[in-house]
């Protein structure tokens, strides 16, 4: 472990974890930007709209943009409940970087076990992509990095947050 701050914690985390959730959340605004975009006008073009094969909004709004392309087979379509990705993203990353304050052992758990949804949405998400849609969306494997990068901090967040409770007793 590196070098840890006053509170016990590595050094790099709190900054890691800034940097990773500021990035999520702006993947996953410009996300919803391209997709709302896109709904409102057909002809729309997203920056990440490379070429034919390279094209985020024809992924964001694709089925699986919205619900990870499930939730619409237990509600319909056009459900508040069927939102899209990004805006899970959105509340994802938020809730990251909230908790991320918390030193509590029940904040890390769920911080790691939030992280393990997130790169399994993820691998699911990459393979719709590639053997799918055949298509390559520079934000959504951006996020799929932040994601797994994510994983990684909480996973040393939440070992150095459980040596400092064993040693406080």
């Amino acid at each position: 472990m590196a070098a840890g701050n006053v509170q016990g914690l590595p050094k790099w985390e709190r900054k890691m974890r800034i940097i990773l959730c500021v990035f999520g959340l702006v993947l996953s605004v410009y996300a919803l930007h391209v997709e709302l975009s896109r709904e409102r006008n057909p002809d729309y073009r997203a920056m990440c709209d490379l070429g034919e094969s390279v094209s985020c909004s024809k992924v964001f709004t694709s089925r699986w943009g919205r619900g990870f392309g499930l939730v619409q087979f237990f509600v319909a379509k056009d459900s508040p409940l069927n939102q899209p990705n990004s805006v899970l993203g959105i509340i994802f990353y938020t809730l990251q970087l909230g908790l991320g304050l918390s030193l509590s052992k029940r904040a890390a758990m769920f911080l790691v076990l939030s992280s393990w949804v997130s790169v399994a949405g993820s691998l699911y998400l990459a393979s719709i992509l590639a053997f799918v849609l055949g298509d390559f969306c520079m934000v959504c494997v951006s996020t799929y990095i932040v994601n797994f990068a994510l994983l990684f901090t909480n996973v040393k967040r939440r070992s150095a947050i459980e040596g400092m409770k064993e040693k406080a007793g």
